[in-house]
């Protein structure tokens, strides 16, 4: 069988002001029956190798250095000495995560990955963090956007745009010159297109995504609760 995509749902709490809160994320799985690329791997490492079965994991790739891009990241990658790449300007993000380790493989923009039958390029879309990819699929017809691009629009990291004109910018310029029969495939919740998203790209650079107060209510990604801080200008 050729390569495909599956996605394995992991769950975890976080505690947030006193109260925990379940947190889920999705890690994708690229590949065909011998072979395959982990994009994401987030909290549950058992999980998602028990999805992977006896295939080879050739490479784990994180979209961003955020906690729930790179939980499992060590545990995945080690059962088959795999790779880890991640854009060197998240390492400093990374190492929120994991102290004593780097990542292997530090990627470029249009750097490109194989796996059966099938590439993964290498999109800088940074806003979110300054070293946010996303991984594009011709073949698939799919782009894994990790916290760039959601569902429900532009992604947020605790409840708010790090750095909104930097977003819309990576989306306008590199997601959204995408075929419209693009699957978009997000680190939370469900999936949509391209052409789902663009119409909404308008309204979004003239104000509607900070238009009127935030909405209330427990962060879903759990960043808050992780500590982490961010310096945008981090190299």
């Amino acid at each position: 069988m050729g390569a495909r995509i599956e996605r394995v749902v992991t769950e975890g709490v976080v505690e947030i002001d006193g109260t925990e809160h379940k947190v889920e994320n999705n890690t994708w799985i690229v590949g065909d029956d011998d072979e395959v690329i982990v994009v994401d791997p987030a909290r549950d490492a058992e999980k998602i190798l028990d999805q992977i079965g006896e295939r080879e994991v050739l490479a784990v790739i994180c979209t961003h250095g955020l906690p729930d891009h790179v939980g499992a990241a060590i545990e995945v990658a080690s059962r088959d000495e795999s790779v880890i790449a991640l854009h060197p300007k998240d390492k400093p993000i990374w190492r929120e995560t994991w102290s004593e380790t780097w990542p292997d493989i530090e990627m470029e923009d249009e750097g490109v990955f194989g796996v059966g039958d099938v590439r993964l390029e290498v999109l800088e879309t940074p806003g979110i963090t300054m070293g946010g990819i996303s991984l594009y699929s011709e073949e698939l017809q799919a782009v894994f956007t990790g916290k760039s691009l959601q569902a429900d629009g532009p992604g947020k990291l605790g409840g708010e745009y790090p750095a909104l004109a930097d977003q819309l910018t990576s989306i306008g310029g590199r997601l959204f010159t995408l075929p419209g029969a693009t699957r978009v495939l997000p680190n939370q919740g469900e999936e949509t297109t391209i052409g789902e998203l663009e119409p909404h790209f308008d309204d979004w650079v003239s104000g509607s995504l900070t238009r009127g107060p935030s909405p209330e209510g427990p962060l879903t990604d759990g960043t808050g609760a992780a500590g982490i801080k961010l310096n945008l200008g981090d190299d």
